[in-house]
């Protein structure tokens, strides 16, 4: 039981890849808080969850564009648990303009969900964290922050390459505290957010991977909980690409 006794917040949980590693975090001993902005989504899945695999599973109505709705979150788990361990900031936009009609609006939102949001979440735990002088926070960034997209729009692409970057900037600031933060670089992932791009960029990707086939929801979910156990306790900073083989640094 690699996360016994642990409690963990998991932002944009109630479906996807934010899903399986809530699942994974319960089904190994921790208590887990999901926060997600779909209200019926997230409630249904803590429920499945907890009748699934017996832990303590919390839903949580989140908005990361909203700094109030994460110190909420956060100040409820410390409510009912009395720490915070994890943070996985997983909560994401996708969406695929040419880069020439991206507006000043679709901008905005791109980053203020993904990358403020990833900023909010770790800024409202990082007291905690310190004072316990334990943690472990995890962000998804993507292979399109590495490359530019494939097939993603630039503003996601940029947005993510953020989050790589915040990711370092964060471990820095609390590797005395035995807080690590790191990053994961999904390629294709088959899930909800795969299916809003165009078939024919879906099978140009497909086709490029050397492994030949799309991510699911396991295979991030599988890294993700490597990087948050304590078999990693020793690797901080660093953004680890689960894509098959799509992109090799």
């Amino acid at each position: 039981m690699r996360f016994k006794e642990k409690v963990a917040i998991i932002t944009g949980g109630a479906r996807g890849i934010g899903r399986t590693i809530a699942e994974g975090l319960v089904s190994e001993g921790a208590s887990v808080v999901i926060g997600d902005v779909n209200v019926e989504d997230v409630s249904r899945t803590a429920h499945e969850i907890e009748k699934a695999f017996g832990g303590p599973t919390v839903p949580f109505k989140l908005d990361v564009k909203k700094k109030r709705d994460i110190l909420s979150l956060v100040d409820g788990t410390m409510k009912e648990f009395g720490r915070v361990d994890i943070l996985c900031n997983n909560a994401g936009i996708c969406n695929s303009p040419p880069i020439d009609e991206i507006t000043e609006e679709e901008w905005d939102e791109m980053m203020d969900v993904n990358l403020k949001g990833v900023f909010l979440c770790c800024q409202a735990v990082m007291p905690i964290m310190k004072k316990q002088k334990r943690g472990r926070i995890l962000s998804m960034a993507s292979m399109a922050g590495r490359v530019g997209g494939l097939a993603a729009g630039a503003h996601y692409s940029a947005s993510k390459a953020g989050v790589i970057c915040l990711t370092k900037s964060f471990a820095r600031a609390l590797a005395t505290y035995s807080v690590t933060v790191n990053a994961l670089a999904p390629g294709p992932v088959d899930t909800d957010m795969l299916q809003t791009l165009p078939s024919d960029r879906r099978e140009f990707m497909r086709t490029e991977c050397p492994l030949e086939r799309f991510a699911d929801t396991t295979d991030i979910a599988a890294a993700a909980l490597f990087l948050l156990s304590d078999a990693a306790r020793h690797i901080t900073g660093t953004t680890l690409d689960v894509n098959g083989g799509l992109f090799m640094s």
